[in-house]
């Protein structure tokens, strides 16, 4: 499948078009970074500076063998989004980022940048003609990562903030400060200590996933 934008809203689409669009995205990417990094939540690892899935491991490692040294159940649900990158919603995406606080006028130059995008899929060797894409961040844009974790924080925030029913796995930790999930991208591993709260952590993560779909 490839991808192209319309050229009458890209009058520099030729010649150095292309890297004057890449360094564009640069420059917002390193915006977006630097006004909404402080605001992820810390369980979010994925495409953030510094952060590693070794740490999430090693903490779950850390999980598994308190939870066994002190007899405490748990339960633990891996959840891995189906085409997450191409499945969200783009005018959710939209207010979420002015839900951020980014400015208007960003968002709406991020948005132009996703105004009239086509595709097309190469069949039996020919392409077909070109087709509108409503849907998703584009794949191997700089901005795409940044703007797919936000949605996923987003996600997380939502479904996990009105009520607690995550871990409490060492001794400091209260029913405020519980371990709720562990984040890598769109691979989530939602944390409880009960069957029934795990049940109904799924569920409200289930849920507001869709609103984005």
């Amino acid at each position: 499948m490839t991808g192209q934008q319309h050229p009458s809203h890209h009058p520099r689409a030729s010649g150095h078009g292309g890297a004057t669009s890449l360094e564009g995205c640069h420059c917002r990417g390193k915006r977006l970074t630097a006004t909404l990094e402080k605001d992820l939540r810390p369980q979010q690892a994925g495409f953030r500076p510094g952060r590693s899935c070794s740490e999430h491991i090693f903490i779950l490692r850390q999980i598994l063998e308190q939870s066994n040294e002190w007899n405490t159940p748990l339960y633990i649900n891996f959840i891995d989004l189906e085409k997450a990158f191409d499945s969200i919603h783009r005018e959710s995406l939209w207010k979420i980022l002015r839900h951020y606080g980014v400015p208007a006028k960003l968002v709406q130059v991020i948005a132009m940048l996703y105004s009239d995008f086509k595709s097309q899929v190469v069949c039996d060797t020919e392409l077909t003609d070109p087709f509108n894409v409503s849907t998703g961040v584009k794949q191997g844009c700089i901005l795409s990562p940044f703007l797919f974790i936000l949605a996923m924080d987003w996600i997380m925030k939502t479904s996990t903030d009105s009520e607690r029913r995550g871990l409490r796995w060492t001794m400091t930790m209260t029913a405020t400060t519980a371990l709720e999930d562990l984040d890598f991208a769109d691979d989530i591993a939602l944390l409880s200590h009960r069957h029934q709260d795990m049940q109904e952590k799924t569920k409200a993560f289930s849920e507001t996933a869709g609103t984005l779909a």
